[in-house]
Order: structure tokens, then C-alpha cells, then sequence
């Protein structure tokens, strides 16, 4: 990486900074959530746009998958550690856009 033009805030929205990430991780703060149900808690995404998605934030580390031997299959997914360390700035922008949204 060059460090001339490597800046933090990149790298960070590079890992976050699409349209369905943040909101896919928001939802994991409280608890781990079916795939079926996480899906549903993020209007208009796509089934495309949610297996996206969370396999990148799932190769980025700040997501589990976890697949039960079941049948019908259950998947469920979880923030892991690193994804939990976003949760001061998930909550940051919740807060602030609530704030706006009053206006």
C-alpha cells in the first residue's frame, strides 16, 4: 500500500461505506438474525444486492455466518469482534440522522 495516498478514512469506507453495509451491520448490534429475517429488516434490497453483501462484509471479517446442519436450512449471521467495534459509529449515524430527519 502506498502511504502517500493511503488514508484511514478510505480503507474505512471501503469496508462500509456502500449503500447496504452499514444498515446490514446496524441490525446485527443487537443480536444475531436469520438470513431471512436480517433480509427483511433492510427494505429494498435485493436477494442479489444481501448475498452480496454479506459475503463481503463476511471476507472484510466483521460479520459470522454460521450454516446449522438442518433442514430446512438455517443460516444465521453475527458481527464478529471486529465488526462490533463499529458499533460507537453505527450508533453515531443513527443518532445523526434521526437528528436531521426531524428538521
Amino acid at each position: 500500500m502506498n502511504e502517500i495516498n493511503f488514508c484511514p478514512l478510505d480503507y474505512t469506507m471501503n469496508l462500509i461505506g456502500t449503500k447496504w453495509k452499514p444498515i446490514v451491520l446496524f441490525h446485527l448490534l443487537e443480536e444475531p438474525l436469520r438470513s431471512g429475517i436480517l433480509q427483511k429488516k433492510v427494505p429494498g434490497i435485493s436477494n442479489k444486492m444481501f448475498t452480496q453483501t454479506v459475503r463481503e462484509l463476511e471476507k472484510d471479517g466483521l460479520l459470522i455466518r454460521t450454516v446449522y446442519p438442518v433442514v430446512p436450512p438455517k443460516v444465521e449471521y453475527a458481527l464478529s469482534t471486529r465488526g462490533k467495534s463499529l458499533q460507537y459509529i453505527l450508533e453515531s449515524l443513527d443518532k445523526w440522522g434521526a437528528e436531521d430527519c426531524k428538521k
